[in-house]
């Protein structure tokens, strides 16, 4: 049998591998040849040709053996179906995957092209082909694949300008290729692919400025490669000289990148800087900085063009130093400066990383590490150009907000009519429906998943297409349909901006439903007092509401007791005249003995109950605060908080006066003053919400006293509690209300 290695071209594919990864690869190129034989991709390219030509690009980038070998078999699931199924035998779970992998990025390329081209026409298009890119990104589970699929079209747009292809198709490919696949390459940093993916599609987009330029390079090609050459020669002549090792060579021009400066700086062709340029490659950073000055004794530097990417690289990682410098004769020269490693980056970018160690395999640590360096560089990417085809140039160019997860937490899923929608990782159909529109999550009854009927709690992967069946909007309007409270529990949803929204409806009901039982006790009451011509508003504004809706909620929330609108509805009639204002919105309906009326305090002193007792009234203890007795003259014992201060200043002159005091039976009725300190900014109707808390925490309000000035409001309070637990229930509520700045016991 004749080996395979004997034929033309064969080397190329494997170089860079060894012996036995090279005959892995050769066996593949052998398993294809036969279903390929006289077949031809969707672009019309003969499929050896083709396949060949994406393993020789993935050679070029020094990929690995399985990358290069997925790279040939991934049309054969179109061409032959029955030798695809072969592959996982033959080379492994992971080529197969790989595989598996490319032709799912192949098929949202097939389905989307219609969708793009709508896309395009609308405001949203910059957002949409964004998504797309990361939507490509996350269905790769190994970044290999997205390579693959960045060197598959590079052999594309090769076979369209070999074969002088100038068509439709043709340009769809190129218009796609400018913006999704070459943003792709320049966000992966394989700048090898980027600039000839650029150019390539330039030349389809733009043809006639393509041969312009493409023109001008080649009229004064020899003049300048001349020039460029004695400048080398110079530049080794002088680094020599000083000891330093160096490679120095010109640098290729990119006509599409050479028609963006021309067009960005609005500068003609012969004002380029870089077109005569060429690069030094040096051992270490220190190096590079001694080339520089040597470059810059020799010609003139022109300051405003000098970039130092080395101490302040690009955000893509990417590290040179750039200057520019003027020849004798006044002819500018770009000069590039950066270590081996900086070039080995700015050739082939993180495809520099995936190369196995020599005798590696797919599933060692290491090599699951750079993948997860990976992913989280696509995902902290912070600046990246991009051009839209057929955009002016104020709308050609965005930049990508730097992304706080990594790929791996989102999804990408499609509507029926070909939308993308990105969702957190474990997604489901309702998180889906609620992102095209609350009106259509709350409307959702169930979900198709790529055709097929599923759950509404079935897991979304990348890439599906889901289409939410909905009911009729009169149903949820009546009542009759709508979110189920079951989708807040685990399981039906992902994101908790669906929770919100689900909840938002929820509440939304239940508000309604308040306001309409408000609605029904009010109507009640105005009947029984016949007064069923007043004003509702007006009642609610005499009550100290600045909306109605709100006056209805307090009464269907049982917060506005209904004897409180009558006496507003009677407010005229002297017979029934309303009580004091703080009176009203906090009525004293307490049947607790207060201490300031007689009743028993409950406290002990020295054990003996039945002295004279009072509680002092400059900081009016309470049960169970930490009390100490002070023997007064003509009026028993006087009942201080451990911590007042006029007790200290009292017992610092009559020390023997003090007594041991504690507290005795505290439960029953009793109730004991306290004063409350509130510092609020003022607005209509604080003070009826404050008062709403102690009416709710059971506290019987005996004195108010407010003052408002400059827009704030001081307000004290006097209560009567049972302990200082419920006074601190409601100081902790009072500080949620709106406007509350300090709460404090005095």
């Amino acid at each position: 049998m004749v080996s395979v290695a004997t034929r033309e071209g064969d080397d190329q594919l494997t170089a860079g591998l060894r012996a036995d990864d090279g005959a892995r690869l050769l066996a593949a190129l052998e398993f294809v040849r036969q279903p390929y034989a006289g077949k031809v991709v969707s672009t019309g390219q003969d499929a050896m040709d083709f396949t060949r030509s994406v393993a020789s690009i993935l050679a070029l980038l020094k990929a690995d053996v399985d990358t290069r070998i997925a790279g040939l078999l991934f049309e054969l699931t179109l061409l032959d179906p029955a030798c695809a199924a072969q592959i996982e035998l033959r080379f492994g779970k992971e080529v197969a995957d790989m595989v598996a992998g490319i032709r799912q990025l192949m098929r949202l390329h097939e389905v989307n092209f219609v969708q793009q081209e709508q896309a395009r026409a609308k405001s949203n298009a910059a957002g949409q082909l964004e998504t797309l890119r990361k939507m490509m990104l996350a269905m790769a589970t190994d970044m290999r694949v997205v390579l693959v699929r960045l060197a598959s079209r590079l052999a594309t747009l090769r076979f369209f300008a070999d074969s002088k292809l100038e068509n439709a198709m043709t340009l769809r490919y190129a218009r796609e290729t400018f913006d999704l696949y070459a943003p792709l390459a320049n966000r992966l940093g394989v700048w090898q692919i980027k600039w000839e993916l650029e150019d390539l599609s330039f030349r389809f987009t733009e043809p006639a400025n393509y041969k312009r330029i493409a023109k001008m390079l080649e009229e004064r090609r020899v003049e300048r490669e001349q020039f460029v050459e004695r400048s080398i020669a110079r530049l080794k002549s002088e680094l020599t000289a000083a000891g330093i090792r160096a490679e120095v060579y010109g640098r290729p021009k990119h006509i599409y990148s050479i028609w963006n400066k021309m067009r960005g700086k609005a500068i003609d062709f012969s004002r380029l800087h870089d077109v005569r340029a060429f690069r030094v490659v040096v051992d270490d950073v220190k190096t590079c900085y001694a080339v520089l000055s040597i470059v810059h004794n020799i010609w003139t530097p022109i300051s405003e063009e000098f970039d130092d990417y080395i101490a302040r690289p690009k955000p893509n990682g990417y590290q040179s130093l750039h200057t520019v410098v003027e020849a004798d004769d006044g002819r500018t020269l770009e000069v590039q400066v950066r270590t081996h490693d900086m070039q080995r980056f700015a050739e082939y970018g993180v495809a520099a990383h995936w190369r196995y160690k020599e005798g590696g395999s797919a599933s060692d640590e290491s090599y699951d590490q750079r993948i997860a360096w990976l992913r989280q560089l696509l995902a902290w990417k912070s600046e990246v150009a991009d051009v839209m085809v057929g955009q002016e140039d104020s709308e050609r160019q965005w930049v990508e907000q730097l992304k706080a997860a990594s790929i791996n937490d989102r999804i990408y899923v499609l509507t029926p009519q070909g939308r993308l929608l990105e969702l957190p990782m474990g997604a489901t159909p309702i998180d889906f429906a609620y992102q095209l529109h609350s009106d259509v999550g709350h409307r959702c009854r169930g979900a198709r998943v790529d055709g097929t009927m599923v759950p509404l709690n079935t897991r979304l992967k990348n890439g599906q297409t889901v289409e939410i069946i909905t009911a009729k909007g009169e149903a949820v309007a009546s009542g009759t349909a709508g979110p189920s409270r079951d989708w807040l529990s685990d399981g039906y949803t992902s994101s908790s901006r669906t929770r919100t929204k689900i909840r938002a409806w929820f509440n939304a009901i239940e508000q309604a439903e308040t306001l309409g039982h408000g609605r029904a006790l009010l109507e009640k009451t105005l009947q029984r007092e016949g007064k069923t011509a007043v004003n509702l508003e007006d009642l609610a504004q005499k009550l100290g509401f600045a909306k109605l809706e709100d006056f209805l909620l307090a009464v269907g929330n049982e917060r506005m007791s209904l004897r409180l609108v009558e006496q507003a509805l009677h407010a005229d009639d002297p017979q029934r005249q309303m009580p004091a204002a703080d009176e009203a919105i906090v009525p004293r309906k307490s049947r607790a003995s207060s201490v300031t009326q007689g009743a028993k305090s409950n406290v002990l002193v020295l054990g003996t109950d039945g002295l004279l007792t009072q509680m002092a009234s400059c900081c009016k203890p309470a049960p169970p605060d930490p009390i100490v007795g002070f023997i007064t003259r003509g009026k028993g014992i006087s009942i201080h908080r451990a911590s007042c201060k006029n007790l200290s200043q009292m017992l610092m002159r009559a020390p023997e006066r003090m007594v041991q005091t504690t507290w005795g039976d505290i439960g029953g009725d009793t109730v004991y003053p306290v004063d409350v300190f509130v510092l609020a900014q003022d607005r209509q109707g604080l003070l009826r919400d404050i008062s709403d808390v102690f009416l709710r925490e059971k506290i019987n309000v005996i004195g108010v006293s407010t003052r408002s000035s400059k827009g704030e409001a001081t307000m004290s309070f006097t209560g009567e509690i049972g302990s200082t637990e419920q006074l601190q229930r409601a100081l902790k509520v009072i500080r949620d209300v709106k406007g509350v700045v300090d709460v404090k016991r005095v």
